[in-house]
């Protein structure tokens, strides 16, 4: 397992190189002059000049490529275009807020995915199946901005059930230990406060959660089906078991390693694709933060985000390849 966990960790290093030219090129084809984007169009020759030589945009790309990760190595990002801050700072006050939003919308998604898949596969061509899989449809082909408008003009700007932005109301004070605001509530027996950030994660946890949530229950229906079929759950519900214990203790636990797969490749997926619902939902995570630096052209920002989330999203999928061999201990993988 070590030898296993150790050569996944060197696999890093040229997804690392890969990403990192990938994002340094796709950036300088963007059409248009960068130091004038970030400028604007009032600034004088003379500061688009300096700020050119800064940001070394003269040089030649191989030079600037190799620059750029020259300081990377040494663990310095870069600071920021727009705000002068380090790109670390910046980005780790906003990455709480970002992984709290994933893992929120990643629980809604295999709470309600696993269930509504196992129900299907339990009663199949039934009523419940139909309309589980017809929404698990319709979930994985909506598009989330459309469903983030529409989920506030009707819960905010209707009902007035939910906030329709923000992480917290203004005037709600929350001491923060973690910068989970979820669990720094409960740390800090601020139930207020933990009733209001959950009201205002709630519409973008399920936004976000929308398509996850549709691509588990279907895949949870289809490797339950394969599993009910197979001599040793006729086996055991000839032995008389409660039906429950055949799908939940036998069935389920063989059936999961294909969910297993897809849940941690979808939760790469919501920290990488948190964009559009943090956008809209103006929630202050990295997503919104990448979306605003894009449009101002602010290089260092968007190439360090993008090779944060690459090695978060190999680093998830190594923890999902670990969790195997507690759903199938024959697995070996020395």
């Amino acid at each position: 397992m070590i030898n296993y966990i150790i050569r996944r960790l060197l696999l890093l290093i040229p997804v690392f190189i890969g990403v990192s030219i990938l994002a340094f090129a796709l950036l300088r084809l963007i059409p248009g002059d960068p130091a004038k984007s970030m400028l604007g169009n009032k600034a004088t020759e003379a500061q688009l000049q300096s700020l050119r030589a800064e940001l070394k945009l003269n040089d030649p790309l191989p030079v600037q490529y190799a620059s750029y990760m020259k300081d990377v190595i040494k663990g310095d990002l870069g600071k920021s275009i727009k705000s002068h801050d380090s790109v670390i700072k910046e980005i780790s006050t906003r990455l709480p807020a970002t992984i709290e939003l994933s893992l929120f919308a990643l629980i809604i998604a295999i709470v309600i995915g696993v269930l509504a898949g196992i129900i299907s596969a339990a009663k199949r061509s039934s009523w419940f199946d139909h309309l589980s899989m017809t929404g698990a449809l319709f979930g994985v082909s909506m598009p989330i901005f459309w469903l983030g408008l529409m989920m506030i003009w009707l819960f905010s700007v209707t009902l007035h059930w939910l906030p329709p932005s923000g992480r917290l109301s203004v005037g709600t004070h929350l001491q923060t230990i973690t910068n989970f605001y979820l669990v720094d509530s409960i740390l800090t027996g601020n139930w207020f406060a933990f009733k209001d950030s959950l009201a205002h994660i709630l519409m973008p946890g399920f936004a976000l959660g929308t398509i996850p949530m549709a691509i588990i229950a279907r895949m949870t229906r289809s490797s339950m089906l394969e599993v009910l079929n197979q001599d040793f759950i006729r086996t055991a519900n000839a032995k008389g078991l409660a039906k429950y214990l055949v799908i939940f203790k036998h069935a389920l636990k063989n059936a999961f390693l294909p969910v297993l797969t897809v849940i941690g490749f979808q939760f790469g997926f919501l920290l990488g694709g948190a964009v559009l619902t943090e956008t809209i939902f103006s929630w202050p995570g990295v997503g919104r933060y990448v979306y605003q630096s894009i449009l101002s052209r602010d290089y260092p920002v968007v190439q360090s985000t993008i090779l944060i989330i690459a090695v978060m999203f190999v680093l998830i999928n190594l923890i999902t390849d670990i969790l195997y061999k507690y759903f199938d201990p024959r697995i070996r993988y020395d």
